[in-house]
This record gives structure tokens, C-alpha cells and sequence, in this order.
């Protein structure tokens, strides 16, 4: 029997992008998108909480609603939105970012208090990145940031908000990378959005390479 080797990418990869409030992610996202667009590769940009009903839900509810409640719902919609768009456009070989995944469902509900193990525990059976981002600057220069633009949410509010996210989010790269995610830390305190998005994009080049198959 005489086997061939063909290249085939029967599904598309998913790359998640989370950091503090601040630190550009959208931007860099945006960034990202537009390098492997140019390269030829399928892009879809998603971000959460989704546009779906169950993110629209929790949008509306996140001035008044604190907590385990809320922290649920976020998870929720996290569920659904893997389900309901992230999944498919894997199926059809998209490359997804999502702007905002798992890493900030570890983080943001802390602010009220949510025990951290809890907030893994709800999370832990989502649909795993390929590549789980984690964007990190001086909290500092993120405070900063913050003032120059105003807060997006009332969990900005918080006195020493930057400093307190950015000891969060190093809890949570530590939780992804025990729990095996492949977590790559990008430093944008004074790094270019774009120089950033290509530190990103180089790493997904050997993920981004057709697979073997081995045919007989």
C-alpha cells in the first residue's frame, strides 16, 4: 500500500484576545484581522459580550446586575455564542478573533467578589482557543488611558481598577496555562497596535500551515 500526503485544513482555527481596559485590544484586533486578510485567509471578527440576545441581556444589565447573576449570565452567552457562531465558521475554515473570550470571564466578575475558582468552574468546559491571547501594559499607563477616554464600564470606576485587573488577568494566564490552553502574553505598555498584532500573527503561522494527511 503507498500512502500520499495531502495538505488539508478541514476546520478553521479560533483565536481568542483579552487584557485589561486600556491595553488596545480592539485596536490590535482590528490590526490582526487586516494582516491575515492580506495574507488570503477567511476572517471573521467577533468580540463578547456577543450580539446576540443573551449578550445584548447582559449589556443591559451589567450597570444593575453585580455578582454571581451576572457572572453567569456572561458565561451564558459565552456558551451560546461558541455555539451559535464561533462553531459554524470553524466548520467552514474561518480564522475567528474574538475580541474578549475566556481570560475576561476570569477576571471582570472579581470585582464584585466572585470567588476566582468559581469563575473557572463555570468556564472551564467552553469550547478551547487555538491560540488564547493575553494582552499585558503597566497599570500605570493603562490608568492613564483610561482617564484620556473615559470609563467603558462601571467596573472602571473602581479606584485602582487598572492595578487590581492587571494582578487579575496574571491570575487568569496562570489558570489557562495549568489547564493547558496555548497562551501567548503580549506586552503593548509602549508597543505599537500594530507591531503587537504582528507578534500575534507570527505566532499563529505554524497553526495557520495545512496539516498532513495521509492518504492510501
Amino acid at each position: 500500500m503507498t500512502s500520499h500526503l495531502s495538505s488539508s485544513r478541514e476546520r478553521g482555527l479560533f483565536v481568542s484576545v483579552d487584557g485589561p481596559g486600556g491595553a488596545g485590544k480592539t485596536t490590535i484586533v482590528r490590526h490582526l484581522a487586516q494582516m491575515l486578510l492580506a495574507e488570503g485567509h477567511q476572517v471573521h471578527v467577533t468580540a463578547e459580550p456577543s450580539t446576540g440576545s443573551i449578550g445584548k441581556l447582559a449589556v443591559d444589565l451589567t450597570p444593575t446586575v453585580t455578582g454571581h447573576a451576572l457572572a453567569c449570565l456572561y458565561t451564558a452567552d459565552r456558551y451560546h455564542h461558541v455555539e451559535t457562531e464561533v462553531k459554524p465558521l470553524l466548520k467552514t475554515g474561518h480564522l475567528v478573533i474574538s475580541d474578549r473570550y475566556v481570560a475576561s470571564g476570569l477576571v471582570v466578575q472579581r470585582f464584585d467578589g466572585v470567588d476566582p475558582v468559581f469563575l473557572w468552574q463555570l468556564n472551564e468546559e467552553v469550547e478551547r482557543p487555538d491560540l488564547a491571547v493575553i494582552l499585558e501594559a503597566d497599570p500605570t499607563v493603562i490608568a492613564e488611558r483610561l482617564e484620556a477616554r473615559g470609563p467603558h464600564n462601571r467596573f472602571q470606576h473602581t479606584p485602582g481598577s487598572s492595578h487590581a485587573e492587571f494582578q487579575y488577568y496574571q491570575h487568569a494566564t496562570e489558570v489557562l496555562e495549568e489547564a493547558g490552553f496555548n497562551v501567548l502574553t503580549v506586552d503593548c505598555s509602549s508597543r505599537p497596535p500594530e507591531k503587537s498584532a504582528a507578534i500575534i500573527a507570527d505566532e499563529l503561522t505554524p497553526l495557520l500551515a495545512p496539516s498532513e494527511v495521509v492518504t492510501p
